[in-house]
């Protein structure tokens, strides 16, 4: 019966037979048909989760009203360091409590922290209800809303638990989208098969979302999903880069403090990246990243040249930050950061020079070491006020006007790859502090770091 409604409906719209009054009450019809199935295999009783609150929401925030339900989530990278951001139907609330105009726009806010960077967006469909769906003119409007922008670095929409009002929406919105963006658009059925593509631990999932899920196997394998086991971790190799700590590093290649990958990747960069628009915020070919990756671990020599993209050493030195088990800030640093937004403006920067001045010592020294770079990197707005450089970083800076990377720029890109919670994943509430305490690290540079000096570090 779904096959044929969505053949049906194809059908109609290719003659233009078919008005958009009759695709929302097709649409209608599929939802109260998934309530149906849901009561019938008895989920909605089985599961009823509270209304989602996100505890860590300041009610100040401008779109408190929307974002306090939790529709809208960043999970974290993908294993390449995208962003990535779902999006739960299911903490959707009835549409007289939730205002969809004030909803798209803070899908927008929400995106517009990332769409100069490539970022990925997982849609959880279950839990869309007759109740609390938005209008098709709501939809029509959101689409038009998402222009090139928007679409240009989405490198893939996840639509997991798909159902068949998904195929008549599609039905409607195909001729006006181009090839390119469709094949962005990956459907997949269970929750299993997102493993595939991203980190799963972090996404957060909701619990009314996997509930389906095993309710999806037990009804079309007759038995719940696999149990994913992890395998034991092997011991590093002595020449491990990526995934040991800062003190096995230095360890394994004579006590020097900077790691030999983030000297080479920002020396490379140095030399060739300055002036490239953009740097840092374009991925690059995930099988040449793991190649690299696997050089470095084995203690082999990484010629950048041999591959002829700029944003390959810019990405990783991005992975091997994020894969440090621990974050250069360290995570007793997390609190303290969060609360920079609530310091007086005029005493942020004094703040910021205490909690960096806490951190241990080797921590201290290659955090310096990246700041330094980031400093000469950012496109400078407004006449630098800070004590002169030497002419070899005024020269670097000239030349970094063409990339046009801001020190806000650089701080949405490094934020959450200088410092994340032990546990869980960073919400979007905490993305404001997160990143303007890296914004005045970059524009305080010579402030924040110059008086403290440990013997053996060296600048970039």
């Amino acid at each position: 019966m779904q096959e044929s409604v969505s053949k049906i409906c194809a059908d109609f719209f290719l003659r233009g037979n078919m008005s958009e009054i009759d695709y929302e009450k097709l649409a209608e019809i599929e939802l109260q048909k998934d309530e149906t199935e849901d009561a019938q295999s008895g989920q909605e009783k089985t599961f009823m989760s509270p209304p989602f609150e996100d505890t860590e929401l300041n009610i100040n925030h401008p779109y408190y009203d929307v974002a306090r339900h939790g529709i809208i989530q960043l999970a974290g990278d993908d294993n390449f360091g995208r962003k990535v951001i779902t999006f739960s139907c299911c903490r959707m609330p009835p549409s007289h409590q939730l205002n969809h105009t004030r909803l798209l726009e803070y899908l927008k806010y929400t995106l517009d922290h990332y769409v100069e960077n490539d970022y990925m967006v997982v849609y959880f469909h279950y839990g869309l209800k007759s109740l609390n769906k938005p209008s098709l003119k709501w939809l029509q409007t959101a689409y038009k809303e998402f222009d090139r922008k928007y679409k240009k670095n989405l490198k893939a929409l996840y639509v997991v638990h798909p159902t068949n009002f998904i195929k008549i929406l599609w039905n409607i919105f195909k001729p006006l989208t181009s090839h390119k963006f469709g094949k962005k658009i990956i459907y997949l059925k269970y929750l299993s098969d997102l493993r595939e593509h991203l980190k799963y631990d972090q996404l957060n999932i909701p619990q009314e979302v996997i509930q389906h899920d095993e309710n999806l196997w037990r009804k079309q394998k007759g038995k719940l999903p696999p149990v994913v086991k992890i395998p034991p971790p092997r011991p590093p190799l002595p020449t491990q880069q990526f995934g040991v700590s800062l003190q096995y590093i230095k360890d394994k290649n004579k006590g020097e403090l900077i790691p030999p990958v983030m000297k080479e990747t920002v020396s490379y960069l140095k030399r060739k990246g300055l002036q490239v628009e953009g740097l840092f915020r374009r991925s690059a070919s995930v099988q040449t990243i793991k190649d690299v990756q696997k050089l470095y671990n084995q203690g082999k020599s990484v010629n950048f040249d041999y591959y002829h993209d700029i944003h390959i050493p810019a990405v990783i030195l991005k992975t091997f930050l994020r894969e440090l088990p621990q974050p250069l800030l360290t995570f007793e640093c997390y609190d303290h950061i969060l609360g920079i937004t609530s310091v007086e403006s005029s005493l942020r920067v004094t703040r910021c020079k205490q909690i960096i001045h806490g951190l241990p010592e080797h921590n201290y020294v290659v955090l310096k070491y990246l700041i330094c770079f980031l400093h000469m990197c950012r496109w400078p707005l407004v006449r630098d006020l800070q004590a002169p450089l030497d002419s070899q970083r005024t020269e670097v800076s000239r030349e970094s006007i063409y990339n046009r990377m801001t020190a806000s720029s650089l701080a949405c890109v490094f934020g959450l790859n200088l410092i994340w919670p032990s546990k869980g994943t960073v919400s979007l509430s905490a993305l404001v502090p997160l990143n303007l305490f890296t914004e005045l690290l970059i524009d305080f540079y010579m402030n924040i770091f110059n008086s403290r000096t440990v013997p053996g570090e060296i600048l970039p």
